[in-house]
Formats: structure tokens, sequence, C-alpha cells
């Protein structure tokens, strides 16, 4: 006969699972099972369906019986697992942190987190909470420089197998279908995540090939975490990725731009350059402009948006 776990095991164990259990969607015991393991938990899987009986029978957990395997969730007004000490100050910083990363944290970080959230967010709609802190998210906002959009819609699972391989560095089986319809299945190493306005790209080399490709998440019509690893490849680097231009549609290429703007126009580029090595003369009506900048879709863009408020416009080597 196998050993009983002691009751500290079990308490741990048991707010593991309460810990896991989402307000949103439903969870079965198959899945909580996985999770616990991944923890290193390791508990039969008929253990965690008798501890979800008995924890819906005590908490305001819905378990839905209807289909097996059953589904289990917190109630809309359930307050879940309390968490008394966490301060109105934490409260507020984890919230404000909630909504700019839950898009760029992996989603297994922003599940394990889930409870903190929840308690945040009930911490700082309670009457006790200083008004400071609660009039604080009225108060700020992250406003955008272009015409806003509505973000296109990923597929939850799609996002999860994504963010799981990129955290474990696991090939990614997908199904894509690129801006031009064309659907192909293929294997990719996943090596970066970047949130561009409302649209998030996946960074990956496709197997066979040594360059990266950025592919929109929200064209991805299946993807699957597999079981198979692949080293990191020590070449790569997000932030150069970046700054190489290549999420504005450019091969890295840097270029000596100059051209000539209305004053009205460019005023901006005087207190944010496009470079360090900015020059601008000012003349009665514009100013002449002279920066080293990446090559790119965006940048052509960025310039046709002034229309013929911008002109001279002349591109030269370094």
């Amino acid at each position: 006969m196998a050993k009983r776990p002691d009751s500290v095991e079990t308490t741990i164990l048991l707010l593991e699972i309460l810990k896991r259990i989402p307000k949103q969607r439903k969870i079965t015991a198959t899945e909580l099972h996985k999770q616990l393991c991944n923890e290193g938990l390791n508990r039969d899987l008929r253990t965690i369906q008798r501890h979800l009986d008995m924890l819906s029978d005590h908490f305001d957990i819905e378990r839905d019986d209807r289909n097996k395997p059953y589904g289990y969730r917190w109630l809309e007004q359930a307050k879940g697992v309390s968490l008394p000490s966490l301060t109105s100050q934490e409260s507020l910083l984890l919230t404000l942190a909630e909504r700019q990363l839950r898009l760029l944290l992996p989603q297994k970080l922003m599940k394990a987190m889930s409870g903190f959230f929840d308690q945040a967010r009930r911490n700082l709609a309670q009457p006790s909470t200083p008004q400071r802190e609660r009039q604080w998210l009225k108060k700020v906002r992250v406003v955008t420089t272009s015409q806003p959009l509505l973000a296109p819609v990923i597929d939850e699972t799609v996002f999860e197998e994504v963010s799981a391989a990129l955290y474990e560095n696991r090939i990614l089986q997908i199904e894509y279908k690129n801006a031009a319809g064309e659907t192909r299945n293929s294997r990719v190493q996943p090596l970066g995540l970047a949130q561009q306005g409302t649209r998030l790209y996946l960074v990956c080399r496709f197997d066979g090939y040594d360059n990266e490709r950025c592919l929109a998440l929200h064209r991805f019509i299946k993807a699957k975490c597999l079981v198979e690893q692949f080293t990191y490849p020590g070449d790569f680097d997000l932030e150069k990725f970046d700054e190489d231009g290549r999420f504005g549609y450019g091969l890295g290429r840097r270029i000596k731009l100059h051209f000539c703007i209305t004053k009205d126009a460019g005023f901006h580029l005087t207190e944010t350059p496009l470079s360090l090595d900015q020059q601008v003369i000012e003349h009665d009506d514009h100013y002449e402009i002279t920066a080293t900048v990446v090559d790119s879709a965006i940048l052509t863009w960025w310039l046709r948006g002034f229309g013929d408020e911008v002109w001279s416009v002349e591109r030269s080597d370094p």
C-alpha cells in the first residue's frame, strides 16, 4: 500500500489545486494533474479528482458534471484564495503589471499569478483601500502614437502552446496562414515574442534554416508544443533584432537619412530625435534633418505620412 501523504503535504497540494482553478473557464482534473506533475507534485489522477470533489463541497467552486471529464471553476463572485498580506501599494503595482505584461509573460507564470492578480483587483475595490490607490488606475494610461486599432483575435490555446514552447525551448509544430492566404504546416524553433501596437509576433527559425522569421500570432491556426527540445542559439539577440529594424520590415541596413520638414510637422524631432547623431539645421520656415537610421518599410511609411510637409528626402551610406 502506498504511503499516505502527511497533513502538511496534503495542505500544500490543496492550496496548489485551489490556486490553479480558474474563474473564466473550466479546468479538468487531468489538466490539473498535468500542471501539478510539472511542478513536482506527483499524485495519481484519482487523488486529484477526490480532492476536487471535496473542495467543490467546501468552497465556491462550480463542478460541471453534465459530461465527462468534469470541469471545475470558481463561481463569478467567489473570493478564491485570500491573500491578506497584499498591501494596497502591492495591489496597485500588480494590477498595472497585469495590464502591461499579460501578453509578454509566459502563460504558465501568468496562470500561477492569477490568484494574486484577482486578489489585487479585489483589494483595490475595497472601500477600506486608501482613495489615492483606488484612483491611480484612472490617472495613468499608455497611449498610442498612431491610429488606434482593435487587437486581432488570437486563439487562446495557440497562445498557451506558443508561450510554453518559447519558455521551455521546445520545438513548436504550427499550422499558419500567411497574409496571402496560403496555409503551411511547419516545425519551428521559437526564439522571441514581441508586441507591436496591437499585434503579437513570434520570432522563430524554421527547421533546416538558420535565419529568423516573424510570424503574426493571430494567423496561427494551430500550434502544439512538442516534447523535443532545442538549444537556444547563442547568436540570436532579440534586442539587436529589434534595433536592426526587423520588426519594421527592414533587413538591418543603416543609412544616412537627410530631409527637410516644416516647423509645425517637425518640431517634435527637436525633442525626440531619430538618432543620437541627429543634426538639425533651423531655417526660417523649416528644419533640415540628418540622422543615421535603419532603412525599413516603416521608415518609408512614416516619411510619406507627412505628405507635402516633407521634401528633399535622400538616403545614402553612413
